[in-house]
This record gives C-alpha cells, structure tokens and sequence, in this order.
C-alpha cells in the first residue's frame, strides 16, 4: 500500500474558526489577540495552532535583542507576567574590524533608529514558549510534533484549512507498522506563520501569484551559538554588532554579541545569501570570525552551549508579497518584516499577528468566512510596520550594490535623511535586482577558500556542533530535502559551480562523494538537518525543495 494510495483510509477532520500554521511570535500572537477580543466581546471563538518542533518554541532561533513594542501592545503586564524578558540594553556597540584590529564607530554617527536603549536581550525561544503558555491559557488549542504539508481548499479555489503529514511513513513511502493517517484540520480563516522560507508558503505565493508586485524576496543566514563565559567577562546589556572581516567587501554580513542573563553571550554571525563565490562557507567564516582578537578574548575560558542555524528575510518593504487570499494571510518571516540594518523582526511579527487577529475577528462578525482580509493588508501597509521598513528599504540595495564601505555608508545616509531630514530620499525605492540563487559566479571564475582547521576549543567542525542543537529526526522516513532532478547536483552544479550545497549548508547535510570506481555521487544527509531552509535558497539550479519531515524532527533549541 503506496503512501498517498486510495486504499489509504480517509482524514479525520476537525472543525475551528481560525487556523494558525506555526507556533512561532506571529502565529501566537494572532491567536492570543484573538482570544483576547473574542473575550471583550463575550464570545467563543475556537483557534488552534500547529507547530512542526517538537514543542512550542524548539525551532526559535534568533540573536536576540528585542523591541518591546509588539509585546507592549500585545500583553502590556508582560514584566508583571513574568515573561522571560529581563535584560534592558545598556551599552551599544559599532566596530569595523579588519585582520588583526577594530574601529568603533562613534554611536553619534548612527541614525537613531540604531540605538538599542530601551529594548531586551534574551532568548526569542524562551519567550515564545512563554507566549505558547499564555495562549494556551486563554484556549487556545496548540499542537507540537504536527507537520503540515498541504493546504486545503474549496471548490472555488479559496483556503479551507491544512492537512497534517502521514505520520509513520518509511524512507521508501511505505506505511510501517504504527502508522497514522494525517489529520484535516479546517477554518472560516486559516493564517500561515511558518518562518522565513515556509514550504506552505511558498506554494500559495505561486497559486495565488502574491509577489507579482513585489521585488525577489532576498535572504541572510544566520548562525549562532550561545556561550556561557566567564564571570568578569560579562557584562550584561552590552549589545555589540560588527562588519568586514572575515568577509571581504563584496560580501554582505556582520557579526553580534549580545550579553545576558547568567553569563551568557549570544554570538552570531549573519552573511547575506547573495553572495558570489561558490567556495564561501558562511558556517566557517562565523568559526573565523571568533578567533578575531577583539572577538576571542570574551570567548576564551568559557564554553559554548548550544549551536543553531536559520535563514533570515532580508528583503524588506519592496519585496514584502501581497499578504491575504481568499480564506487566509501570511504573517511574521513568511512575508519578511524583519528590518536588516537592526537585524530584528520579532517585533514586527507580534504585530503583523495583532493586526491579523483584528481582522479576523471583524471578519468573523459580520458572518464571514473563506473572503479575502482587506483589512489587514491595510494595517501592515499604513501602520507601525510599515514606517518601520520603509526608513531602511534602501540599506539592503546599496550594500549589495557598491559593498560594505560604500553601500553601509550610503545606507546610513539614506537613513538619516528618511528620518531626521526631510522624511523622503531622493533614491526612491531601489530595486533588488536578482534572487538569491542567481548571484553565484561559476567555480573557474572564482577564488578557492582555504579554512582553517577547528581547534575544538574556540572553533568546531560542522557536525559537533549539530550535536548541540539537539536536532534528531526519525531515520527511516521519506527524504525531505526533495531534488527536483537527481543528477544535477553531480552533472550541473559539481561542474559549474563545484557544487555549493557542500559548503553553504551549515549542518554537513550535503556531500559529495566517491564510490569505488571514482564516480562522485551526491549524498544527503537529512538526519543533520537543522531546518534552515539555506538549500532551498541558494541552489544556484533551483532543484533543491525544502519540505517537512515527520512531525516533531529537527532541532531543539533550549535556550535560543
């Protein structure tokens, strides 16, 4: 009996007003808003929330320091609450580094809109499992370890709600002992909260053709680890960001050090994903990045915790898609409100969740149900999100233009303008130009990349550190990390492009590989995936496809 066979038995369904994919800060603050407006007015309204980890918040990952402002809004007693949140930023921190020094930039030199006094450094992961708990407090129904990969709709084309994976399926597509059918879980309104790069979204961006009007949606990778240091080295609140070396300065990205909690520092490193040279290892330029003597003297001594990797939307307000369709919405990273220069986007997720919620619960009013959200189209597009990207919609451009010297001051600039000046650029809106994938030059143009080899005490290789982001997925299930064509990573890519995959996924997943005769053979290594969704981005042939394993796989991300 073949998975997806007719002899399969039937979904069981199950029936709500609101369906919310992700459990993330959007989709929980969607259902949370809800809730709490459904109480105002004295009514009942059902909401469920699907999340692919393993728990509320064990695929969060984020540097993080937070503005307060869609949790201000959201729940305003969230200090009195005793949200996870304590670490006020004291001190912020600019440095241009080069091989062997830095150049702190002075703090006056940079648009307003940089200072981060007033905002939180914490773990994203804790405070969203903090939100799963105040959701669920209200009602709302939230169900971990549940894969999604299909959309519902009607007979009209409109969405009617998701379908949960077949869970128990082997690796050849075979149903196995204990297996159980998905689930059909329908809505009058169902919100897709699924993170940068969501495969649901992906698919209903085509159908629905939401980013006919839009610029490429343009992404970063992030990598990070959480470090316990040594106590006089701490300095809780100091919130320090760097650009140039490792990279060169072509190459979009930048590095932070966040300080909080009980000695602990978040360091990170973010490298644009339009970048051109095919040997490039964004995983070993952050490794580079922390032998910097400015760099590991704070590490030094200390130990490092927890390893993590997502991908990151950078496109800001020109690339954000048309955000609803009939019966539903996209909220959060899966339509890209994240602001680049202030690498933050949690902010603007809880609010795109608020405004959708409103929606919703108008819509729900009047007796509606499967139509399109007007009005919450209308509150991204003229609210808070809104004048929050449109001041630094050309700092993404200009850095990708004319590089980090040029293009980072001419994004300053353009900033200052925006903001303090004249509240307008004479630059306009500039324009992306290519995706991601198409930036990469061919190998026999480009510069081999010699990494050094980890030292296991500052620097790790790849798969050490997987095992510090407790990613496990169940072995014998279908591959989820779909080609397209089989042959072209070793008859395209290797040739052409010396087959990148090996090099810009951070987990180790992608290898090629020799059999007896000498034939390279492309292997994938799908249990050390760690869910960020890089493949799925930049393979330079399109042909990779991120899709959701079995419900609950993937990493798990204690305190990140």
């Amino acid at each position: 009996m073949a998975r997806g066979d007719a002899d399969l038995p039937e979904r069981e369904a199950m029936e709500f007003d609101v369906v919310i994919v992700g459990a993330g800060p959007a989709g929980l603050a969607a259902a949370i808003r809800i809730k709490q407006l459904a109480a105002e007015k004295g009514e009942d309204i059902s909401v469920v929330v699907l999340e692919k980890g393993s728990e509320v918040g064990a695929h969060i990952l984020s540097g993080a320091v937070i503005d307060p402002i869609g949790l201000n809004r959201l729940i305003p007693d969230w200090r009195e609450r005793g949200a996870p949140l304590a670490t006020e930023v004291k001190e912020d921190r600019f440095l241009v580094l080069g091989p062997a020094g830095d150049i702190r930039l002075p703090n006056f030199l940079m648009p307003p809109l940089m200072n981060n006094h007033g905002n939180y450094v914490g773990s994203l992961g804790l405070l969203v499992r903090w939100l799963g708990e105040q959701a669920a407090e209200l009602g709302v129904e939230v169900y971990p370890g549940f894969s999604v990969n299909e959309v519902l709709y009607d007979e009209a084309g409109a969405v009617v709600g998701v379908a949960t994976a077949d869970m128990g399926v082997g690796r050849d597509g075979q149903p196995k002992d204990g297996f159980t059918r998905g689930m059909e879980l329908k809505g009058k309104y169902t919100l897709f909260a699924e993170g940068a790069r969501g495969s649901l979204t992906k698919t209903l961006i085509r159908k629905f053709n939401l980013a006919r009007d839009a610029e490429p949606q343009k992404f970063g990778i992030g990598l990070k680890e959480l470090w316990e240091v040594a106590p006089e080295k701490h300095r809780p609140g100091l919130v320090q960001h760097t650009f140039g070396w490792p990279l060169d300065m072509k190459t979009g990205g930048g590095s932070f050090l966040y300080h909080y909690g009980k000695n602990l520092v978040s360091v990170g490193f973010v490298i644009h994903l339009n970048y051109e040279n095919p040997y490039l290892s964004p995983y070993d330029e952050f490794q580079r990045f922390k032998t910097h003597p400015t760099i590991a003297p704070v590490l030094q001594g200390g130990r490092r915790i927890a390893y993590g990797a997502r991908a990151l939307t950078e496109g800001g307000w020109q690339s954000i898609p048309k955000l609803v369709f009939p019966g539903g919405a996209l909220v959060g990273c899966a339509a890209g409100f994240m602001n680049v220069p202030r690498i933050k986007g949690s902010h603007n997720a809880i609010l795109s969740g608020i405004h959708a919620a409103e929606a919703v619960v108008a819509a729900l009013g009047e007796a509606r149900a499967h139509d399109v959200l007007g009005a919450y189209e209308s509150a991204v597009r003229e609210g808070d999100i809104a004048r929050d990207l449109k001041r630094v919609r050309n700092v993404k451009p200009l850095w990708s233009r004319f590089g980090t010297v040029i293009g980072v001051g001419l994004g300053g600039i353009d900033m200052w303008i925006r903001t303090l000046l004249f509240g307008w650029s004479p630059l306009g809106t500039l324009r992306h130009r290519k995706p991601d994938y198409a930036t990469l030059d061919k190998a026999r143009r480009a510069t081999s990349i010699a990494y050094p080899k980890p030292d296991g005490v500052l620097t790790f290789d790849k798969l050490t550190n997987v095992s510090f982001s407790a990613t496990n997925h169940e072995e014998d299930q279908p591959v989820h990390l779909v080609l397209k064509e089989p042959s072209i990573p070793i008859a395209v890519n290797l040739p052409e492009y010396a087959e990148p995959a090996q090099r810009y996924c951070p987990a180790g997943v992608y290898e090629v590989v020799r059999n007896d005769a000498g034939e390279a053979l492309f292997q994938i290594n799908a249990q050390n995936c760690v869910h960020c969704k890089t493949c799925d981005i930049k393979d330079p042939s399109q042909n990779i496809t991120w899709v959701c394993p079995e419900g609950g796989g993937g990493p798990n991300y204690a305190e990140m």
